[in-house]
Order: C-alpha cells, then structure tokens, then sequence
C-alpha cells in the first residue's frame, strides 16, 4: 500500500460552497510512524502547511508538524481532527483544547498564548492586503489584514510564515486568528487567503473560541470499510470515531456568526 493512502485528507475553514479551505493531511494509526523522524519526513514529503497523527483516537490525542518546525498548537489541524475524530477535546502538545460541532461549523477553544509568535499587520485596505507579493519582504510569521466591515466585524487577511520550508502562504491560519481576535478583544468573521472563513469568539482570560467548516477531500484507503462508502458518498464525511463522552462541557462563548447561511 502506497503511504498516503493511511492518510485523510481535510480542507479546513472552507467558504459556504464548500470550496477553498486549508489542506490538512490526518494520519489517524499514528504507530504507523513510531518517532519524530519518521513523523517530520512524512509531513515534509506531503508538503501541506500542517500534518496530524493521532496517538490515542478515544481520548484525542495528537502530535502536530509541518514540513518544517513542530508547533506544540495549530488551529486549522485541531479544527479538522477534532470533526474527523468527532471527539469533545483533543489533546496537543500544548494542552487540552476543547471541541464542539454547532451545524456545519466545528469550534474549538483555545487560548491564546499558546499560538505561536507572529506580526499582525493591519493595512488601510482589503485591496491592499490583496496586493502583497507572495511572500513579503521581512522575517518571521507575518498576518496581514484589513477591515471590510468594522462594525460587522469582516476581516480580511493573509498569512506568510516566512520559513524556509515550502510553505509561502497558508490559506487558512487558525492560530493567526486567534492571535488577532485576542488583540482586538471582539469576534471576528475572517476571509483568508483565496476565500477561506474562519469565525472565531474570544472569552475570558485569553480564551478563544475558532470555528469553520471541514470537507473531506480523501479519505484514507485504509479506514475506509466498503460498506461506509454509500454513506459517505451522501454525507460528505469519511469513517468516523465514536466521541468520547465527557460530563463537563466548555462554556459556549458568545460569537457574532455561526448561521449556516454565511456569505464567503
């Protein structure tokens, strides 16, 4: 069998037809690369912005990389593992991140120091974001945005991370996003790269909540039993993992838009 075919692969934060969306790839038997090695190589070789492999799927527990650094928390992967694994909490390096499925939007809630450093950039315009090259000139992760609207709280932005690993854009940026509502302190209804969306809510004490839509784009060869195949076919979704039940919940933080009826 082919490596990717273990692999599910996701597009993250997607727009309300379903297109755009960060691509993430799920390795969801993370045995299967047993060291960081094995891990990074894989991750590097598929050349996505971020890769998950899932050590404990009852209990959610996964480890992150891109094709370059390891970051210890990423929105847009937390976001896609915790619909495909359709869990309550997964577990990151970083630490517990909380999950719930509202319609088609997943949240997950976090808090903001944990994402890693980046520039926030507010330029005059979305025609100006637009107009970056692709990458800036400068150094460091760069999250370039504008007001659409302010008073509706419409963002648009962009997303360099500026390493030396491939990656020149991130389409969607989870972290980023968080970083920004935090700043701002207000909910924020974002447009990212070609089209992307991602909601995001903040709470108290550095919380914030970041939601969007995930789609399967292909699911692993496999975790794939046939007689899955006619319903997935219809629902859109590939093999999924009872959730573990937990008592607590999170609390439900307030968000300006969830509406399935969303524009972007």
């Amino acid at each position: 069998m082919n490596e990717h075919d273990v692999l599910d692969v996701l597009q993250v934060f997607c727009a309300g037809d379903g297109r755009f969306g960060n691509t993430l790839g799920v390795v969801r038997d993370g045995c299967r690369y047993p060291d960081r090695a094995s891990r990074q190589s894989l991750a590097a070789e598929l050349g996505y912005s971020e890769t998950v492999f899932v050590d404990d799927p009852e209990r959610g527990v996964v480890d992150i990389y891109t094709p370059g650094p390891r970051p210890p928390f990423a929105g847009h992967s937390l976001v896609g593992a915790a619909w495909l694994l359709d869990l309550e909490a997964v577990h990151p390096p970083a630490g517990e991140v909380w999950a719930r499925h509202d319609g088609e939007f997943t949240w997950i809630t976090a808090c903001a120091a944990w994402a890693p450093p980046g520039e926030l950039v507010r330029y005059a315009s979305p025609a100006e974001v637009d107009a970056l090259p692709a990458p800036p000139p400068g150094e460091g992760g760069l999250y370039a945005w504008a007001w659409e609207d302010e008073a509706a709280g419409r963002v648009r932005a962009r997303a360099f991370p500026r390493r030396d690993d491939g990656i020149v854009e991130d389409e969607a940026t989870g972290a980023a996003a968080l970083l920004l509502t935090d700043r701002l302190g207000r909910a924020l209804n974002i447009t990212q790269g070609r089209g992307s969306q991602i909601l995001t809510a903040p709470g108290p004490d550095g919380i914030v909540e970041i939601g969007g839509r995930v789609r399967l784009a292909k699911a692993a060869a496999d975790m794939r039993p046939a007689a899955e195949s006619e319903a997935e076919s219809v629902s859109g979704r590939g093999t999924r993992i009872a959730p573990l039940r937990r008592d607590a919940r999170p609390p439900r933080l307030p968000h300006a838009v969830t509406m399935p009826g969303l524009t972007g």
